[in-house]
């Protein structure tokens, strides 16, 4: 590897941890300012370690968040080294230092709630925080730990978006806060956190993975082709074409790229042919080499079965199989 390379991968890989650590930033400051002060518990590790301080306290000691943060998240990254891969372990592991420690800092700083008579503007700003945090960590092949390792364990495997996923573990750490509080408002508190939580997490990871499709047309197809190849480092097809008023042969240029990518396709292309016939179309999803992979099982073998009334089309009762003509 030249010199070259290594700094650039070097770059790359400190511009993760610095994204990593303003996403964890954000997180920890959403949650010990806004919902941690209004006695909310939301979910994930971060919920289960405000039960634990919750529980302790009113035995005269609270147990620092950021110690049962640390000591659940060990323990979770302990089963999931084998199934995500060292990699995000490792990245994890940083993760879940970096947190544990803003946790720690930021928890005395913030006693009292910052908005002391809306608790749900706290928790909708809270979450917010909290959501944009978790994305912005995700993004960069980081982690806060928690429920997001179980997220990254599933979406490994499946479509299963990690918000929703989040979803569903975080909803059993909340309801459990009615056993401690006896409090219908501070569930429907927490509730209102996982969702923004879970909403704002997959916008951002969602909008840095969307995709757009760009056909061109131009005379100056094969330069346009090279410098987005070498440029841009996307691929190009190369479609072949009639006009059909001119009657003329033409080669059309299809390109796929991701949706923060598409300015730098237009600058290439306008710095080319600035007369280049240009369509865009976002499209809602993109799979194979470059992009997202294809997560779905399948099945070996498959035998469509007959309904009382006779035999179907793919499972179709015959009412609703296509009539013969």
């Amino acid at each position: 590897m030249d010199l070259a390379a290594l700094n650039k991968k070097i770059w790359i890989s400190s511009k993760d941890y610095m994204m990593i650590v303003l996403g964890l930033a954000l997180y920890s400051f959403g949650f010990t300012a806004f919902i941690l002060p209004q006695k909310v518990v939301m979910g994930g590790v971060a919920g289960l370690s405000s039960l634990i301080f919750f529980a302790t306290e009113k035995m005269g000691y609270g147990v620092p968040i950021a110690v049962s943060t640390l000591a659940i998240n060990g323990f979770l990254l302990l089963l999931s080294f084998r199934l995500v891969g060292a990699k995000f372990v490792l990245r994890t592991i940083f993760g879940v230092t970096v947190l544990s420690a803003l946790l720690g800092v930021m928890q005395p700083m913030f006693s009292e709630p910052i908005v002391h008579t809306e608790p749900f503007m706290s928790v909708l700003i809270g979450g917010g925080l909290c959501g944009l945090g978790v994305g912005v960590a995700f993004t960069h092949n980081g982690s806060t730990g928690g429920t997001d390792i179980i997220a990254a364990m599933v979406s490994k495997y499946t479509n299963v978006t990690v918000g929703r996923t989040i979803l569903y573990v975080d909803f059993v750490i909340i309801s459990s806060s009615y056993l401690l509080f006896h409090s219908l408002d501070k569930i429907v508190y927490g509730l209102v956190v996982l969702f923004v939580i879970s909403y704002v997490t997959d916008m951002v990871i969602n909008t840095n993975r969307q995709a757009v499709q760009f056909t061109i047309f131009s005379k100056k197809w094969a330069e346009i082709a090279d410098a987005i190849n070498n440029d841009a480092h996307r691929g190009c097809t190369v479609l072949h074409g009639t006009g059909w008023f001119s009657k003329n042969d033409v080669k059309v240029l299809l390109v796929m790229c991701r949706k923060i990518e598409q300015i730098t396709i237009f600058r290439i292309i306008k710095s080319i042919d600035a007369d280049a016939f240009i369509t865009q179309t976002n499209v809602n999803g993109v799979y194979g080499k470059g992009f997202d992979e294809m997560k779905v099982k399948i099945r070996s073998t498959y035998h469509p079965q007959p309904d009382a009334e006779g035999s179907n089309l793919d499972g179709l009762t015959t009412e609703h199989q296509p009539k013969q003509t």
